[in-house]
């Protein structure tokens, strides 16, 4: 795992001025805290190719409005279809409406944070859990790294580069095909 060191604020400052820029060793290590808990099928080693296929169609679950700003056009530019949501509430309209590749969640967010977004979507519709990736400023949160172990999640921890983000959709997608075979 590769910590950052600052303040969320400060980084933040700092990724929107390198956030399409390619990512270099240097700048990854400085920047990006990054941690995957859900491992490849046993006996498959794999680490995606950034140029890899990512996911057709995204939901994007993130209360802050120009992170999730960035974040569509980011996707749009990718040639991606994206749908954004500011809360887990209006994400469950979503979910209710169409099925998602990839699912990015925030996990502290007003109305219906993260955790409770990802229970709805497994009483509902369970084949859509293991296109989560979670998003968090909040490294530190013992609920948070709870959950996500509980569930065998991947998070991203913010600020990230957005190559190691489409390593994480390039996996969803490797997943997903692996899966169905």
């Amino acid at each position: 795992m590769r910590l950052h060191v600052g303040t969320p604020t400060a980084l933040w400052e700092l990724q929107k001025q390198q956030l399409f820029t390619p990512l270099s060793n240097s700048a990854a290590t400085n920047i990006i805290a990054l941690q995957a808990t859900s491992p490849p099928p046993s006996g498959v080693r794999v680490k995606p190719d950034a140029g890899a296929a990512l996911p057709k169609k995204i939901l994007v679950l993130e209360d802050d409005p120009s992170f999730r700003e960035i974040m569509q056009s980011y996707f749009v530019e990718q040639g991606l279809q994206v749908v954004t949501v500011e809360n887990g509430v209006e994400g469950v309209h979503e979910i209710l409406a169409t099925d998602f590749d990839a699912i990015l969640c925030d996990m502290q967010m007003p109305t219906l944070p993260g955790d409770m977004f990802y229970r709805a979507v497994e009483s509902m519709r369970p084949h859509l859990c293991d296109r989560f990736v979670f998003m968090t400023g909040y490294h530190g949160n013992q609920k948070v790294n709870e959950f996500i172990g509980a569930v065998n999640g991947m998070v991203l921890i913010k600020p990230f580069h957005m190559a190691d983000l489409q390593d994480m959709l390039a996996f969803v997608e490797l997943r997903e095909l692996l899966l169905a075979a």
